[in-house]
């Protein structure tokens, strides 16, 4: 398995970013967002703009992606985490592998200071969450206009 990432200073191409946000809406399912959105999201994790930016984590293997993390900074530190670890996915036929807490681990080691997430309580990919030391600190409550 070959890890890249990819940061601002990459620049990657249009075509690499639809590639890995076509990956990340075929394989987050009922958990993800339109392609459309999660292209936004790639879009500031790949921004140089001042208090945007973060990364991405792409695990590949013969070249096709199998996993992917994208981490958002979200220019604030200590009442709020630093990161947000907004995707993470593993291509349908490589869970239980072990390829998504290879990503975990790797992205948590990258990122500079705390990370925050959201999980559905149902979302199978929450026990590897908590084993790797994430707790559960607020109910998240939204409101939309």
């Amino acid at each position: 398995m070959e890890f890249q990432v990819l940061s601002a200073i990459d620049t990657p191409t249009f075509l690499q970013k639809d590639e890995i946000a076509t990956f990340l809406f075929e394989h987050l399912g009922k958990y993800g967002d339109p392609k459309e959105d999660i292209m936004k999201c790639l879009d500031y994790a790949l921004s140089d703009f001042a208090h945007q930016g973060g990364f991405v984590l792409v695990a590949r293997e013969n070249g096709d992606i199998k996993g992917a993390v994208v981490i958002n900074k979200t220019g604030m530190e200590g009442f709020v985490p630093e990161n947000l670890l907004v995707y993470i996915a593993v291509h349908q036929d490589q869970r239980g592998k072990g390829i998504g807490k290879q990503l975990m681990e790797r992205a948590l080691d990258m990122a500079k200071g705390a990370v925050a997430l959201h999980v559905e309580p149902d979302n199978p990919a929450k026990r590897l969450y908590e084993r790797l030391g994430f707790t559960n600190k607020y109910l998240e409550m939204r409101y939309t206009k």
